[in-house]
């Protein structure tokens, strides 16, 4: 669980320098400080979703539920809930170098009472998350593609004064996170894609096969649901499909 709040703090680490920022002032906390905090909490699952692998493998088992012409079935809380399983797998080895980075603020913010909403509270918060974003950029940087990267690069520099154009970095997390979601929407529409082909192909067969008995009637994709998923039962498609979005990312 520590790590899962260390990572947390990391992801969150675009918001915490305002609230550092906001705390130097004094040590006791204020209405304004309060407000900033939890729009921090309430933006922090957003965080969450964009910066980890959950974008893809949410969209690969949604189009996957599409190609097998069940809109129901699984029902979005099951697919929802295998997403967050499998972004846990996913992003247990940068939680781990998240807590490692952090830890050493951990263990001297241990025994104090200084709260987050104190002027040291809000520091040490900012220093964590300082020590914990790089982990979660070189995972960033790792899993995207350097023309995305370039591309955000330059719309950034081209949108800021020309004094300011050099600051921005294709390292930086303006640049690197946007090109990380749209690299990850790629490639789950790949996968998606050679997941469509198959069933597609099924569709077709049955469809022929009522129209030569002449079935019109017939729904084709009522009669070809189960072909489909017999097919996928027997290539253990679960199994495979789930092996695949992990190791993706190794």
């Amino acid at each position: 669980m520590s790590r899962l709040v260390a990572t947390a703090v990391g992801l969150a680490a675009m918001l915490v320098p305002a609230l550092a920022a906001a705390q130097r002032g004094g040590d006791g906390g204020s209405p304004l400080s309060v407000l900033m905090l939890l729009a921090a909490l309430s933006i922090l699952p957003f965080v969450l979703v964009m910066i980890t692998s959950f974008v893809k493998i949410a969209v690969v088992l949604s189009i996957l539920r599409s190609a097998l012409g069940t809109p129901q079935i699984p029902p979005t809380l099951v697919i929802t809930g295998l997403s967050v399983i499998l972004t846990v797998y996913v992003m247990a080895p940068t939680g781990a170098k998240v807590h490692e980075a952090v830890k050493p603020v951990l263990e001297q913010r241990q025994g104090r009472e200084a709260s987050l909403l104190s002027g040291a509270g809000a520091e040490a918060l900012y220093e964590a998350a300082l020590r914990a974003k790089e982990p979660v950029r070189e995972f960033l940087v790792k899993h995207s593609r350097p023309r995305d990267r370039a591309m955000f690069r330059d719309l950034a520099r081209r949108l800021r004064p020309a004094s300011q154009r050099g600051a921005v970095a294709e390292s930086d997390l303006l640049v690197v996170v946007p090109a990380f979601v749209i690299g990850q929407l790629a490639a789950a529409f790949q996968i998606g894609f050679l997941l469509f082909v198959p069933f597609l192909i099924i569709d077709m067969v049955v469809a022929n096969i009522l129209l030569a008995l002449g079935m019109h009637m017939l729904s084709p994709t009522t009669v070809s649901l189960p072909f489909k998923l017999l097919l996928f039962v027997l290539v253990d498609g679960w199994y495979l499909l789930t092996q695949g979005l992990v190791m993706s990312y190794a």
